[in-house]
């Protein structure tokens, strides 16, 4: 029986050990990420990892210098390794297509070019309209905003969840085993992978994350409001409890004032990031929608390191109960 595992991850250095042991024991390893100039000769050592991602957009550093590493020692045991996400191929096709003067009334309306730059250009505007409400927006056109890039945002990942879908459902099949590296929030690429597989395929969901929680002792999940809103809204196009949505997105106004942004780099046994989030998510469950609009006019300003202060002082305060500390170590 074929073997495949989907490895749900997060962009952290500190779940690189936990990755290597997933990927260690299939054949075939198949990257979140287009396909890029220079991958193979970074794999074969031929290019230095600073050089081959020198022309490339890196939000986690760090993450990503140490997920190269991993790949090329992978890679000299003899793995396969191979890039696909048809969605980012695409959009990249697509700036390249502006960049040479045409403008998007020149791609043919049903190509998937055209429904890749309409899910892009729809999730851009709306969380660009995001970010100006909330600087001087009241708390319910926030609350509104949060919401309209939520469903943006879910038809964008429901599109790139489709594609790679269907990209990796023949691939997959080529391999004894096969490794299929994912963001936490495509849950639905499991979805269709699983009905597009035949029966004799094995498929498994592993959340790489939550294997982590539970080597500290810890229990829970590591979706913040925000990732849980998108993936009702992904999951549910039409929701029945609008109610709960409200309240995730007011609670992810104040998840996303108090998560750590920067990457942790130093003690990454103790799983630093992991800690972080899952103390923030505690914190934000506790709160109810009338807490939420009560801080909303106090942290919208504030950074980050005053706003984790204020919120556990309203949180001992109202809720009688000392909260998770928000650096993640126990008090």
């Amino acid at each position: 029986m074929k073997k495949v595992t989907i490895g749900f991850s997060i962009h952290r250095p500190e779940i690189i050990d936990m990755t290597d042991a997933l990927m260690q024991s299939h054949a075939v390893i198949f990257l979140e990420e287009p396909p890029q100039s220079g991958f193979q000769q970074m794999l074969a050592g031929d290019l230095s990892i600073e050089e081959y991602l020198l022309p490339v957009e890196v939000e986690y550093p760090v993450f990503s210098r140490q997920m190269c590493r991993l790949l090329r020692k992978l890679y000299a045991h003899g793995k396969k390794i191979i890039q696909v996400e048809p969605f980012l191929q695409h959009l990249l096709a697509v700036h390249d297509f502006f960049a040479q003067g045409y403008r998007p009334d020149d791609l043919a309306p049903k190509s998937l070019q055209h429904q890749v730059y309409v899910a892009e250009r729809d999730a851009t505007k709306a969380l660009l309209d995001y970010y100006q409400i909330v600087m001087d927006g009241t708390f319910e056109e926030t609350i509104e905003a949060i919401m309209r890039f939520a469903r943006a945002d879910a038809a964008r990942f429901r599109l790139r969840d489709a594609l790679r879908a269907r990209a990796l459902a023949d691939a997959v099949l080529r391999y004894a085993s096969a490794f299929i590296e994912a963001g936490s929030i495509h849950y639905g690429l499991y979805l269709q992978l699983k009905k597009k597989l035949p029966k004799q395929v094995q498929i498994k969901p592993v959340f790489i994350a939550h294997d982590a929680l539970q080597t500290i002792g810890e229990n829970g999940h590591l979706f913040g409001p925000g990732d849980l809103l998108t993936l009702r809204c992904i999951l549910h196009v039409n929701s029945k409890d609008p109610q709960a949505d409200v309240l995730l997105a007011a609670r992810s106004l104040v998840y996303s004032k108090l998560v750590e942004k920067e990457e942790l780099s130093a003690d990454l046994e103790t799983f630093p990031h992991i800690r972080n989030e899952l103390a923030c998510i505690q914190n934000v469950k506790q709160l109810t929608l009338g807490d939420c609009k009560r801080l909303f006019p106090l942290i919208r300003h504030a950074k980050s390191a005053n706003v984790r202060h204020m919120v556990e002082d309203y949180l001992a305060r109202f809720k009688k109960r000392w909260p998770p500390a928000i650096n993640g170590v126990s008090n």
